[in-house]
């Protein structure tokens, strides 16, 4: 073992003393290359004997090596600079990362309290329909109650419900508290006794007398009758015409405000809408939107969502999954898969993850034509109802008209009885089916099934409203086919707009289909 010690110390005492010798040979070569004495010495040494030239390339040599030594303390000088910049660049951003984790912590241990205060007020309160009001938040409740000194008597000589834990709310709050808030629910009288006719005209007064709007009579209509047809409406036109208060006014109208979604540039898929399930806080972020399609489940009210400025992002987008879902042929495949699983927690009308969409509730877009916006495919046209709103409303009297309490059945029932009382006429589908033969043959364009079918739901509940058929075949044909033409190559087709016009003058009458002469007038001259 003695031996083997003394090898093993050689053995190391080698590498150690190679190693040594490059610290000491780096450390010694460094002090020479600045060992400005020497340099001196060695010039006054071979000076004595230099003649002018000999002088001046010695001066240059000597200029050129205390360049090549400032340019060397230059580089490690930038060298400690980097160094110290990039210590404190890392120990800053070690430091936002602490910091982003902390709020992140105390943003989590923030809500969980709040959402436990939340909880306590609410089953402290019991929101009962006679003392609940849908446009009072939790906190303003809590805060009248608490200021009526009787109640809180009262509320301390009784025992207060116990307060809703973490688990009994779940992952879906605004969904639970809607559970809660209608959980003794009664329905209002509504009115099942209003024609069609009567509803267009109150509205029409309630929005003049009550808001100030002027609409003209075809526009409300186009409105109400367009919801027999589709649950997307899209209302497009120039800025300042009323296109957003239209279904503002509405919801007003029937008591129960909408729904107004902002759309953003930034929106891609349908999270916008419905939100999404957030692993970080086992929460799922609910939109307003989502929490009144849950609501509206609860009652028969008419629910109104308006997309504001809809086309400022590629509607295909994050309207897709709702454009195929309510093209389904049932209701009952009306749904909607929001998370994978079920949760015990999960509110009452969120089964295995999944919520039936309510039959109450129409989607309302406003569109814009602009370098800011989208154009709008023919998928979303197709599926939907646009109405033109391009001219402001004119000013009339009107009596003060209060609100309407309708229920979306007695809508849907009156849409029904005028299927069967204004059935479009036979003569009329078969000018239409030729229509469509024509515009095969020189455009390239055909109708379709689907269009086809709204019109038979449209055109009997725009004569229903107060309108006449052929005005309702009229606007039909103008907003879903002949805008198709816009799509085309206009120079070509030019000549082939006045043998249409002429054609439609030969068959509905001259006097007939103004907007869709209009309109195709209108194209021509763009070329």
């Amino acid at each position: 073992m003695e031996n083997l010690a003394k090898f093993s110390k050689d053995f190391i005492l080698v590498f150690l003393g190679g190693l040594w010798k490059i610290i000491t040979g780096i450390f010694n070569g460094i002090v020479q290359i600045f060992n400005f004495p020497k340099y001196i010495k060695v010039f006054g040494e071979y000076s004595k004997d230099f003649g002018v030239l000999e002088w001046v390339l010695s001066v240059f040599i000597a200029l050129v090596m205390l360049a090549l030594i400032a340019s060397i303390l230059f580089l490690i000088y930038l060298l400690i600079r980097k160094y110290i910049r990039f210590r404190e660049s890392l120990v800053s951003k070690e430091e936002v990362l602490e910091e982003v984790g902390r709020l992140n912590r105390e943003i989590i241990k923030i809500t969980k309290e709040k959402d436990k205060i939340l909880a306590m007020k609410v089953s402290q309160l019991g929101l009962a329909p006679d003392s609940y009001d849908e446009n009072l938040t939790v906190g303003d409740a809590a805060e009248n109650a608490s200021t009526d000194e009787n109640q809180t008597e009262e509320a301390d000589s009784v025992d207060t419900p116990k307060p809703l834990t973490d688990d009994e709310i779940g992952r879906f709050y605004k969904l639970k508290m809607v559970d809660i808030s209608y959980a003794d629910y009664v329905a209002p009288v509504y009115n099942n006794d209003i024609t069609l006719p009567e509803i267009c005209d109150m509205f029409r007064n309630f929005a003049c007398s009550r808001m100030g709007l002027f609409y003209d009579e075809k526009i409300i209509r186009l409105f109400i009758a367009s919801f027999a047809s589709t649950r997307l409406l899209i209302l497009q036109g120039i800025s300042g015409t009323g296109k957003t208060s239209l279904p503002y006014a509405f919801g007003k109208f029937l008591q129960n405000d909408a729904t107004i979604a902002s759309v953003q540039p930034s929106w891609r898929d349908r999270t916008e809408l419905f939100g999404y399930f957030n692993e970080f806080t086992k929460r799922f972020n609910e939109t307003e939107v989502l929490k009144k399609m849950y609501e509206a489940k609860y009652t028969d009210n008419i629910y109104v969502t308006i997309l504001d400025e809809m086309n400022i992002a590629r509607v295909e987008y994050y309207f897709a999954e709702l454009l195929s879902i309510l093209e389904m042929p049932t209701r009952d495949e009306w749904v909607v898969d929001l998370v994978p699983s079920a949760w015990p927690s999960d509110p009452r009308m969120v089964v295995e993850g999944r919520m039936k969409l309510p039959e109450n509730m129409w989607y309302i877009g406003t569109a814009n034509n602009d370098d800011s916006t989208f154009a709008i495919t023919d998928k979303v046209y197709d599926r939907a109802m646009p109405i033109d709103i391009n001219t402001k409303g004119k000013y009339f009297d009107a009596p003060y008209t209060g609100h309407l309490a309708l229920s979306y059945k007695h809508l849907e029932a009156m849409f029904d009885d005028a299927k069967q009382k204004y059935k479009v006429s036979k003569e009329n589908l078969d000018k239409i089916s030729e229509l469509d033969d024509y515009v095969i043959e020189h455009f390239r364009l055909a109708f379709g099934n689907r269009i086809v079918k709204q019109l038979k739901d449209f055109v009997p509940a725009y004569v229903g409203c107060g309108g006449t058929e052929i005005d309702g075949l009229d606007y039909v044909l103008a907003q879903k086919v002949f805008r198709k033409f816009e799509s085309l190559n206009l120079s070509f087709i030019r000549d082939e707009i006045d043998g249409l016009i002429t054609y439609m003058d030969k068959m509905f009458g001259k006097q007939n289909m103004q907007t869709s002469k209009e309109y195709l007038l209108r194209l021509k001259k763009l070329f």
